[in-house]
């Protein structure tokens, strides 16, 4: 008879991905055994095993589940019969909500993706493609003479430049909310983008004289 889940197991297992999370973040996924897992979760290494297998399904959990969150976030705030600039401040703003709290979880995305095996990363990186295309179409709606243009994803990259490492310097209560940088963020792609030029013009051919 097949063994049944306890009624609480999704919110341990929960519990045991944000503790992992704060662990890889802080003193890095190689230094991190599962005992050393079990004792930030508090749980025994038995219980923890119970959920996860090694360390490594617990990195792509973690990794998974955060950007699942962040893809559903904006996902749900899209509203693609607003004004572009609305539409796009709509998703800067569902994203930059989706990203408190999870500031452990976010470096570890940076940080660690690349350790999982080929299979995995491209499990999550089919995620972050998502995430990429749906801006990527909100950006050309603010901007759309770089639509179908080279410059388009140049830009969208960018963009996330911008969101993704906000987590370094941004504090709660410090006077700007993510409000602010929300309208700010909208603000420099829908400005910046007005004078960018599609098509690089071709270089000129130097004269030479003889």
């Amino acid at each position: 008879m097949a063994r049944t889940r306890a009624s609480d197991y999704d919110d341990k297992r929960q519990t045991i991905l944000d503790r992992s999370a704060e662990l890889f973040a802080a003193h890095g996924f190689d230094r991190a055994s599962m005992s050393r897992i079990a004792d930030a979760c508090g749980v025994s290494k038995a219980n923890l095993y119970h959920y996860y297998r090694d360390k490594e399904a617990i990195l792509f959990d973690v990794i998974r589940v955060h950007l699942e969150v962040l893809l559903e976030a904006v996902e749900a705030a899209d509203l693609p019969g607003l004004a572009p600039e609305e539409r796009l401040r709509g998703l800067v703003g569902a994203l930059l909500e989706a990203y408190r709290d999870a500031d452990a979880q976010h470096k570890v995305q940076i940080n660690d993706l690349a350790l999982l095996p080929k299979a995995r990363q491209d499990e999550v990186r089919a995620i972050e493609r998502a995430l990429v295309r749906l801006f990527a179409d909100a950006i050309a709606g603010v901007a759309p003479h770089l639509k179908g243009t080279p410059v388009l994803k140049p830009v969208t990259m960018s963009f996330f430049g911008m969101v993704n490492w906000h987590y370094l310097w941004f504090r709660d209560g410090g006077g700007f909310t993510r409000t602010d940088y929300a309208d700010l963020v909208t603000r420099i792609i829908a400005d910046g983008t007005r004078g960018i030029v599609a098509e690089p013009e071709p270089a000129r051919a130097v004269a030479t004289g003889r």
